[in-house]
């Protein structure tokens, strides 16, 4: 990526200061972690048996630890360290809850509160290696790569590496020697995309749903839609906007706002603060059809 500061009628590149150590990066990428990922910290430099984890992190949306890792050597193998800390994580399960506790971060953690399968593995790097993107491109395998540059002018850009739209899952391998670690992982580890989502919904429903979708990112560039166990997220700067859930017989969708925040005069959307529901904010509505749709565009608006 090339980076240009206007300045007066000319262009000035900006050239990219790298990270000189890994535990510089580590420093800057910890403390505005919420900021950067939407996860919270728990431990810097957790020890776990023969492991030590550079940081431990916890989704509260997806309810899963996360384990970090910086690299400063793009050519350093990130699925053998992935596939390894993955199964300490599983393995180890209950020392990651006592750590969480023992860090007062709010309401105590209980095993069963824990989603295992959407545990994973982060990498922070400069960059990476084509390789070390094809190696980490299945749909079933909990590894994600970041790429993080720091250039000059105190200016930093971080670069999600995303899977590509097809990516297949791994395929059945042996459980014997170095790849039991890895078929593990394929049993426990649940990555929710498009294709998972589609399943608990009808032909219907996806329809209408895509309808829905287009509609939403058109509203702002800066949206980004990331599906998990329960919905699909419409997040902006790491926060959740718009969460829809898709059904058979039609979709819910929430907007996180607290109620009485939104302007909604027609008053079809539902006041849930005092109801239990999986997705964000106090306003939810049941869709059936499309016959609403730019009223509810207006009012998902007043959030962006």
């Amino acid at each position: 990526m090339d980076i240009y500061k206007i300045s007066a009628s000319h262009l000035e590149a900006i050239k990219e200061q790298p990270f000189q150590l890994e535990k510089e990066m580590q420093q800057l990428f910890e403390t505005h972690l919420s900021l950067l990922t939407g996860l919270t910290l728990v431990k810097s430099e957790f020890p776990l048996k023969q492991f030590r984890f550079d940081t431990l992190a916890f989704d509260h949306e997806k309810q899963a630890f996360v384990v970090i890792e910086y690299k400063r050597d793009k050519n350093q193998s990130v699925v053998d360290q992935g596939v390894s800390y993955l199964n300490a994580l599983l393995e180890y399960r209950d020392s990651l809850i006592v750590e969480y506790n023992e860090q007062n971060l709010g309401k105590t953690l209980k095993r069963s509160n824990v989603d295992w399968s959407q545990s994973r593995i982060l990498f922070v790097a400069n960059a990476f290696t084509d390789y070390q993107k094809n190696a980490t491109n299945f749909k079933n395998l909990g590894i994600e790569l970041i790429e993080f540059k720091r250039y000059k002018n105190d200016l930093l850009t971080v670069n999600y590496i995303e899977r590509s739209r097809n990516a297949p899952a791994l395929p059945s391998i042996p459980t014997n020697g170095d790849n039991a670690l890895l078929t593990n992982i394929t049993k426990e580890i649940v990555v929710y995309d498009e294709e998972t989502f589609y399943q608990r919904g009808s032909e219907k429903t996806i329809e209408l749903y895509e309808q829905f979708k287009q509609a939403i990112l058109n509203l702002d560039n800066e949206l980004q839609l990331v599906y998990t166990k329960f919905y699909a997220a419409f997040k902006k700067d790491k926060t959740n906007i718009v969460d829809i859930k898709i059904q058979k017989n039609a979709l819910k969708l929430w907007i996180n706002a607290p109620w009485g925040t939104l302007d909604e005069p027609k008053t079809i959307f539902r006041n849930v603060s005092q109801i239990g529901h999986l997705g964000n904010g106090d306003y939810e509505i049941i869709l059936k059809n499309t016959d609403q749709l730019e009223y509810i565009l207006s009012v998902i608006k007043q959030r962006l």
